[in-house]
């Protein structure tokens, strides 16, 4: 199990512990004024589809924005240098503009509560009951990664051990997910999200100071690692050496297009937030607006972790006390002066219970929904499932604290979410996209697709750990499953697609993708029409940023 050094322990006092007092208590008093607003499942699970567009898209990027984003981001700055700006731009902004643009009316119009519940209506209960359960196990396996980056921050701001940081910080978010629901874990998160960044540009800015501003950072960096470190595509020739020991193709394909696509078009956990969104036209701006705050994240994410190996040049090495996953409470117990340590600390706290909160509330909802309603218990009272979903909320959390001692084993935290959405996020993706846009696809293919579309990647992962296959990093491993789970999701799904019978084209109407169905504007309320909130506008608005963003790190 990996645990920060004593060295990192952090010393607050009376107003730092104030700052922490004051937001616990914020955030359990919003979960209580939530509570008033949820009478139904579909208040707790969809907070009513009632919520503007500015709140959801906020919450979008803030449940991605959890401690396995800052603790983990941070860590591959530290590892891989600039490379790590590829999760953001070509692996975020393109998928995200893909969910709001093409994907969202699909979701937001056929009423479905769940991911899964889509696949339901599109093929049949063994597709729908499998997705189901393969997106609950990733829930709590991500759950257990957020809970074990808070559990690092515990030990080192109180020098409590893993185990029972790990316990206490659980059940702290269990309290504030059942007593409000979806809406008090949106209007945290919105709140986080200030927080956050509240916490994390004094840090960004002080360790900028540290290493002598950007031009002395450009200088230090140079000289110990080289200038390919901070080149984002310098090395990614086939048959050249980079940090991250990934080449253009798997970097395009693996990162760019299997993962980014599988991660922000089918993870409930971020789907979720669109769907609760009070009309199409807020749900489809969701991911948009999100959009925009993402690819200037790794400012104040990535960029610390580079300044975090310059402070401390052998992190991450054998022997050396600090794994990956210390660079940002590194930076902390080197740079921040008390009040402002409490701020950094409170913003970690909260990317944990962003991160936390997101797949716990999925999980519940898919849980209750597609597995509970849909095969245990169905035809019972709306307040039974209502109860059912606060059950599960806490065996939600209490198998995430289980799963906590597995992302321990992994030195930095985001190669093992990489992982995960190689495994879970990837074929489901893929089905999920043969089911959009192609009416041939059946229930048969989709069921075979998605079975062994999973185990693929297991099984070449399973081989690169026992030393069978060789790769450059565990990043490009993930990229290169992540490839193999899409090719073997199609290869299996086509051939069983053409040789069984779909469905009729009367039962497609709505669930495979049209023109009309794909530009319908739904209910629009007042403003909708602004020319500043039309979708188009803000989608290819975030993709030519984007590309603007990544000259700096072309040249």
């Amino acid at each position: 199990m990996h645990t920060l050094a004593d060295g990192l322990r952090l010393s607050l006092n009376w107003m730092d512990s104030l700052i922490l007092v004051i937001y616990f208590a914020v955030v359990i008093g919003i979960a209580f004024a939530a509570k008033r607003s949820v009478h139904s499942t579909l208040d707790f699970f969809l907070s009513g589809r009632s919520l503007p567009a500015w709140v959801t898209g906020l919450a979008f990027v803030s449940a991605n924005l959890g401690a396995t984003e800052i603790l983990g981001m941070a860590a591959n700055g530290a590892q891989y240098g600039a490379y790590t700006i590829h999760w953001y731009l070509i692996g975020a902004i393109p998928a995200m503009v893909f969910l709001g643009l093409v994907m969202m009316p699909f979701y937001y119009n056929s009423k479905v509560r769940s991911v899964p519940e889509f696949l339901l209506l599109r093929f049949s209960r063994s597709s729908h009951l499998l997705s189901a359960i393969l997106f609950a196990v990733a829930s709590v396996l991500i759950a257990g990664v957020n809970l074990y980056a808070l559990a690092i921050v515990l030990q080192a701001l109180l020098g409590w051990p893993i185990p029972l940081s790990i316990m206490v910080a659980g059940l702290f978010v269990l309290a504030y997910i059942v007593i409000g629901g979806l809406t008090s874990a949106i209007y945290n998160e919105v709140l986080q999200f200030f927080v956050i960044v509240a916490a994390l540009v004094p840090l960004t800015v002080l360790g900028l100071v540290r290493v002598g501003g950007v031009g002395g950072l450009l200088d230090k960096v140079t000289a110990s690692e080289g200038a390919q470190f901070l080149s984002a595509w310098g090395g990614t020739g086939f048959g050249q050496d980079n940090p991250l020991g990934a080449n253009w193709l798997t970097i395009t394909l693996g990162l760019g297009f299997a993962i980014s696509f599988g991660y922000w078009t089918t993870n409930f956990a971020e789907v979720q937030r669109s769907l609760s969104a009070k009309n199409l036209s807020a749900a489809r701006r969701t991911p948009l607006i999100a959009a925009f705050p993402k690819m200037f994240i790794p400012l104040i994410v990535v960029l610390p972790g580079v300044i975090a190996l310059l402070v401390q040049p052998n992190i991450g090495q054998p022997g050396s006390g600090y794994d990956y996953n210390s660079a940002i409470p590194l930076l902390m117990a080197e740079l921040l002066p008390n009040g402002v340590l409490g701020l950094a600390v409170t913003g970690l706290m909260a990317s944990f219970m962003a991160g936390m909160a997101a797949n716990v509330s999925s999980f519940n909802t898919v849980f209750t929904t597609d597995i509970w309603q849909a095969y245990i218990k169905p035809a019972m009272s709306d307040a039974h499932y209502l109860m059912i979903g606060r059950v599960v909320t806490a065996v939600g959390v209490l198998i995430g604290i289980g799963t906590a001692f597995i992302a321990a084993s992994f030195s930095n935290i985001m190669n093992y979410m990489q992982t995960l959405f190689s495994f879970f996020n990837v074929p489901l993706f893929a089905t999920f996209i043969l089911a959009l846009f192609w009416k041939r696809m059946t229930a048969q293919a989709g069921f075979w697709g998605l079975l062994l579309g999973t185990l693929a990647p297991v099984g070449f992962y399973s081989l690169y750990r026992a030393g069978i296959v060789e790769m450059g990093s565990d990043q490009a491993v993930n990229m290169t499953s992540s490839i193999i789970a899409f090719a073997v999701d199609v290869a299996v799904s086509v051939p069983i697609a053409l040789a069984t019978r779909p469905k009729p084209a009367e039962e497609l109407v709505g669930l495979v993708y049209t023109k009309a169905d794909a530009n319908t504007r739904g209910e629009l309320q007042k403003g909708d029409d602004a020319w500043y909130r039309k979708p188009a506008l803000l989608g290819w608005g975030a993709i030519v940023l984007a590309v603007l963003c990544y000259i700096p790190f072309s040249l």
